[in-house]
């Protein structure tokens, strides 16, 4: 893999982690569609994983420190004083009940859907389906209520709709922001709590599969792509949470679900024309 390989898939990752086009989706698919070599490697594809992800949290956890802070200290303090009493504390309950569905997820299903549902074409049907889903339930809800207005049930609820962007092309951001609106939440409440939600399962995952790297240890002449990849993942992961949470105060999802169905038809018609295999 060549440093702008790296770079090209650092960006991929950092941008499509949150908004709501699902990176996994695009992880498989950009190489596929390049016969890019690190298709072929999967201890390589592996490593490299782990280290967008940890670019991708850095860029995150630097947006988002002041959040953070407030809802790790008013969980503490709830727990100090048995009892949830104000908004910082019920929200701080929500994170990390919604974690919970994730982690179950991801700990039995995970090599289930690496192996099984990893498809181009899968992915092409998944970016489609869920691509309308979300354009269709944000025309039909109206924005009701801010982030303050959530409580630890929805949070589970947001959780577990959350575990279903195991199957890449679903979208982790895009299915916790469609369950979010149809509860009613404004856009950009619905996007702060899914990006929010997403650092606990970022954060495991990159510690899983990190443990996995340390026992293989890191592959060979690969130091310069993989530190490529990672500041471009933490970079594009912060630029692009900045410019949706501003985007999603004036503007809809119809660009996104246009942008998923243009990939899905892309994928399909690379495939059935037999430019691309069917399988990566």
């Amino acid at each position: 893999m060549s440093i702008p390989q790296a770079i090209v898939l650092g960006i991929t990752q950092g941008a499509t982690e949150f908004a709501p086009v699902s990176s996994s989706g695009h992880l498989i698919l950009l190489p596929w569609l390049f016969d890019w070599p690190i298709v072929n490697h999967p201890a390589l594809n592996k490593a490299f994983d782990v280290a967008l992800h940890l670019g991708t949290l850095v860029g995150a956890l630097v947006y988002f420190r002041r959040d953070v802070a407030r809802y790790l200290a008013a969980w503490i303090r709830s727990i100090r004083e048995r009892r949830i009493s104000t908004v910082d504390e019920r929200l701080a309950w929500a994170l990390v009940i919604g974690t919970i569905p994730g982690v179950i997820a991801g700990a039995t299903l995970e090599n289930v859907v690496e192996a099984e549902l990893g498809q181009p074409v899968i992915i092409a049907a998944m970016l489609a389906i869920f691509g309308v889903a979300l354009y269709v339930v944000d025309r039909a809800v109206g924005e009701r209520r801010g982030l303050e207005g959530l409580s630890v049930g929805g949070g589970l609820v947001l959780g577990i709709a959350q575990a279903l962007a195991l199957q890449p092309g679903v979208s982790r951001s895009g299915v916790t922001i469609t369950v979010g609106r149809a509860m009613g939440l404004t856009r950009e409440a619905a996007a702060r709590f899914s990006f929010l939600l997403s650092l606990p399962i970022i954060a495991g995952a990159g510690a899983l599969k990190g443990i996995d790297l340390a026992r293989t240890g890191m592959p060979q002449g690969m130091t310069a792509p993989f530190a490529w990849g990672m500041v471009s993942s933490a970079v594009s992961g912060f630029l692009v949470i900045a410019f949706l949470l501003s985007y999603l105060r004036r503007h809809a999802f119809a660009g996104f679900m246009w942008y998923r169905l243009a990939g899905a038809a892309l994928v399909i018609g690379l495939v059935a024309a037999g430019v691309r295999p069917a399988t990566a």
